[in-house]
């Protein structure tokens, strides 16, 4: 049977952390299943880990579906989440469709990336039966409007504003948080207030959970983020390497505070 929001929730009430990992195939899907690992994202992350790009600006609904549906037939245990690509989220008829089509293809869950005008797409999509995590912090799609891979909410102001859009995509409906390159006190304060399970990324080692994308775990990435580490260097084999990632989760060895998390 597969795991599902209320696993998460489980995890959350019993002080377990979450293991999350992301996939785009079918046997990498099937190397995760067999392994310690809660949840697979079929991230939007795709565009620049298997179609080469810079950003995951490219990526289409056409491309995510085609590489849920992928990852779905290769697993049977873990819970999908997938991500709803960029401008899949300019309006709410939009997200609806784009929505409805990753549940179709298997997702159990659907990624936004979030700020404060998405409250009430938030709400639209959870009252029409789509489960949402919301991510909060560093946000791919709006790389450019960023200004780079950036880590958020260092200023004061800025921390509040993420607080405050936290408690209300939570209010909205949302069922997850994903927090991305967020300081390590603001991510804790918001994992501790938040009443459904925050995942973090370059976040904090007290979130409810942790995602990696599988290339940087595996040692594929030239380039790592700082956030990331190369469990494969003392794996041997890429079973070992997942193993490895999940127990240093589980155990809260990774993220190692202020190596990779950010102040």
């Amino acid at each position: 049977m597969r795991n599902t929001i209320r696993t998460l929730e489980k995890h959350k009430q019993e002080g377990r952390p979450i293991t999350c990992l992301t996939a785009y195939d079918a046997s990498f899907a099937r190397l995760l299943d067999a392994s310690d690992i809660d949840v697979i994202l079929v991230g939007d992350s795709l565009g620049m880990v298997v179609q080469g790009h810079e950003t995951t600006l490219p990526v289409t609904i056409e491309h995510m579906v085609y590489h849920l549906e992928a990852v779905f037939r290769g697993t049977r245990r873990v819970m999908l989440m997938a991500d709803l690509p960029f401008l899949g989220d300019r309006d709410v008829l939009t997200a609806l469709e784009q929505g409805g089509a990753l549940m179709r293809a298997g997702a159990q869950m659907v990624k936004v990336e979030c700020n404060g005008g998405h409250t009430e797409l938030v709400r639209r999509l959870a009252g029409s039966g789509i489960p949402v995590c919301a991510h909060l912090g560093l946000t791919p799609q709006a790389v450019h409007r960023l200004g780079g891979f950036r880590v958020q909410g260092r200023e004061a102001a800025a921390a509040e504003r993420m607080q405050a859009e936290a408690r209300a995509l939570e209010a909205a409906g949302a069922q997850c948080l994903l927090l991305e390159s967020v300081p390590e006190v603001l991510a804790t304060r918001i994992s501790h207030s938040a009443g459904v399970p925050v995942i973090g990324i370059g976040a904090s080692p007290d979130c409810d959970g942790q995602i990696l994308v599988l290339q940087d775990v595996i040692g594929l990435t030239p380039k790592p983020p700082r956030f990331a580490r190369d469990f494969m260097a003392d794996a041997d084999s890429l079973a070992g390497a997942v193993a490895a990632f999940a127990e240093a989760v589980r155990s809260r060895a990774f993220p190692e505070s202020g190596v990779h998390t950010f102040g």
